[in-house]
Formats: C-alpha cells, structure tokens, sequence
C-alpha cells in the first residue's frame, strides 16, 4: 500500500495525499473518505483470522 501524508485543505479539513516516485501527487482524498473506505474494506489478516474463528467454532 502507498504511503499516505495528510495535509490540510484551506478549509481546514483533513486530507491525503498519495505521491508517486517523482514526489508528484498521484491522489488526494479527504481523510473523511479515505477512512471510510478503509473501515468498509477488510485487510488479509482480518479476513484469514476471521475465517480460523468461523473453521474452529464449527
């Protein structure tokens, strides 16, 4: 996963930003956004722990 660096928008709101290898902005997003989307979406490790839990409880 790209690393995100957070900035501030000149409302004052939180934002993202992703930069590629030339230091350009590759995508900015509103940290509102981005986190919601984070927390919709499952990691690996989630997922594989998740379904050891459901694979023992049966």
């Amino acid at each position: 996963m790209a690393k995100r660096t957070t900035h501030r928008s000149t409302k004052g709101k939180k934002l993202y930003a992703v930069r590629d290898k030339a230091g350009r902005f590759e995508d900015i997003q509103t940290y509102k956004r981005a986190h919601s989307q984070d927390i919709k979406r499952k990691s690996k490790a989630e997922s594989t722990k998740a379904a050891k839990k459901a694979k023992k409880k049966k």
